[in-house]
């Protein structure tokens, strides 16, 4: 039984989670698990390793459920902690990620020509998995999920300087790369 069918508020799923209802939780579950699926997709190596990190990172926002204020949309707080499992998985198994979902729908500016503007979404990603560890994650995070230097730098524990020089490494790099391929 989904959420959009139950008739049940997302107040009132949030509410009823916090304090360990389990009908409310699976159906809380229920209505975000698809997309949060698709955002560990993109950060893990494999379907199996995607699994365990949406598992772990709905397990992390049950245990903080209560922090959530209802400031904002629920979506991106819960979004927040799946993204930070899964770079946190990455981190402590030392797997480089891997990048599956389609990002047409993504816009990649740069100042100069930009040599990505008619590039078709499976070549990017293609291109994309071939940048170092480092690279691939700053460009994912800010032009893919949208953080901004200050917060990419919380989320790896680096300088803003630093992620700022990544992302222009990165944009190079794959400039380089496409060229050598058109």
């Amino acid at each position: 039984m989904l959420f959009t069918n139950t008739h049940i508020s997302l107040p009132h799923l949030i509410q009823g989670s916090i304090h360990g209802n389990p009908k409310m939780q699976k159906l809380l579950y229920q209505q975000f698990a698809a997309k949060m699926y698709a955002v560990c997709l993109r950060y893990a190596k494999n379907e199996a390793d995607a699994e365990d990190i949406l598992q772990e990172g709905f397990i992390k926002a049950f245990r903080n459920l209560h922090k959530y204020r209802g400031e904002g949309y629920f979506e991106g707080w819960l979004r927040k902690i799946i993204v930070r499992t899964a770079i946190s998985h990455f981190r402590s198994s030392a797997k480089k990620i891997s990048f599956y979902q389609n990002i047409s729908d993504y816009n990649v500016e740069d100042k100069e020509t930009n040599v990505l503007d008619n590039l078709a979404a499976k070549d990017l990603v293609g291109i994309v998995t071939k940048l170092p560890p480092g690279y691939r994650k700053v460009f994912m995070l800010y032009v893919i999920e949208g953080y901004n230097h200050k917060e990419i730098a919380g989320i790896l524990g680096c300088s803003e300087g630093n992620c700022k020089s990544q992302l222009n490494r990165s944009r190079t790099q794959l400039k380089k790369m496409l060229r050598k391929s058109a």
